[in-house]
């Protein structure tokens, strides 16, 4: 029978104390990187395996996080979960996803898992929950982490992009290319990025002179046929449209087969903006502008921030707002 590798193997093959490797999987302490990089290999070639149940009786965690997001197919939110996971691992925490699909009930359902199996903290993307009824989920769980999401009470870590400056940068570079009818594919009616992209889209307009007309914005299930039954249901209406700006590329490339579908030639006739910069971008035809986003750095800096407030929770929360880069291709 193969013998158990012992926190002890570690260290002595490290060259280090057993408080050293501790410190280095309990992600505690001032560890030198290059310390921390040297244990960690040595722990990946022994194939050393905390003892999990010894491990939370001693430190009284679980070194378990949640994930919840939306839609775990939006390849957004797949790229979030992707940086998430890989610095839980580095951490020594697992990851536990749960994929809501949009449906309110069941984020309210993984929140009370969650909280059931007394993960360490959560990293919660794109809540679709309402204030009062997000804090009260919240409240049952000892760490949270936003994600392009903001709660004024109570204060808690939040990483975002900056969903307004996307939606007005969109618009200004719109309207300098001379497109005077803008409509917006403005996603869930539920969706936090999604109002203050609605903003950021209405003071762009009025910062250049133009009412912003209620009839041009029009919500979307934030999905590809979404998009393409929204623009559809756009254009057919509102045929003088020669923009649209969408809540993210998934509906910006349904809206690319809508105009094919109806025989408007994109850009020439409507020039179409997404949100995120999404691998598909650069491979449809014509090739999408968008607003690209780092989302593995969201999950990864969001997993910093989660281990801090687990670790440090006297040191209050924080707040990353990332900026977005317009990203020019054909479709305008």
């Amino acid at each position: 029978m193969t013998r158990r590798v012992t926190i002890a193997d570690v260290a002595r093959e490290a060259g280090v104390s057993l408080q050293t490797v501790s410190r280095v999987l309990n992600n505690k302490g001032e560890i030198r990187p290059e310390t921390r990089s040297h244990i960690l290999a040595i722990i990946e070639r022994l194939g050393y395996r905390p003892n999990a149940l010894a491990r939370g009786l001693a430190t009284h965690k679980t070194f378990a996080l949640g994930l919840v997001m939306p839609d775990i197919a939006n390849p957004f939110f797949s790229a979030i979960a992707r940086g998430a996971e890989e610095a839980a691992r580095q951490a020594g925490y697992s990851l536990l996803l749960f994929n809501t699909i949009e449906d309110p009930a069941r984020e309210v359902e993984a929140l009370g898992t969650l909280a059931a199996q007394r993960v360490d903290g959560l990293l919660l993307c794109s809540s679709r929950l309402p204030d009062d009824e997000l804090r009260r989920r919240l409240s049952e769980l000892p760490a949270t982490v936003l994600v392009n999401r903001e709660l004024t009470e109570p204060a808690l870590s939040v990483i975002r992009v900056d969903n307004e400056a996307e939606a007005r940068c969109a618009v200004e570079f719109l309207l300098s290319r001379a497109r005077r009818t803008i409509a917006f594919l403005a996603g869930p009616v539920a969706s936090h990025g999604g109002s203050l992209r609605a903003l950021g889209y209405r003071r762009a307009l009025e910062a250049a002179g133009i009412a912003c007309d209620p009839t041009l914005v029009r919500p979307c299930i934030p999905h590809l046929d979404g998009g393409r039954s929204a623009a559809h249901a756009l254009l057919s209406a509102r045929p003088d449209v020669d923009a649209v700006l969408c809540y993210n590329d998934l509906v910006a490339v349904g809206a690319l087969q809508a105009c094919a579908e109806m025989g408007r030639r994109v850009p020439e006739d409507v020039a179409v903006v997404g949100c995120d910069d999404i691998m598909l971008a650069a491979l449809v035809t014509p090739p999408l502008t968008t607003m690209r986003s780092d989302q593995r750095r969201m999950g990864d800096e969001g997993i910093g921030m989660l281990l801090r407030a687990i670790n440090q929770p006297e040191a209050g929360p924080e707040k990353i707002i990332l900026q977005p880069e317009l990203v020019v291709r054909a479709s305008a």
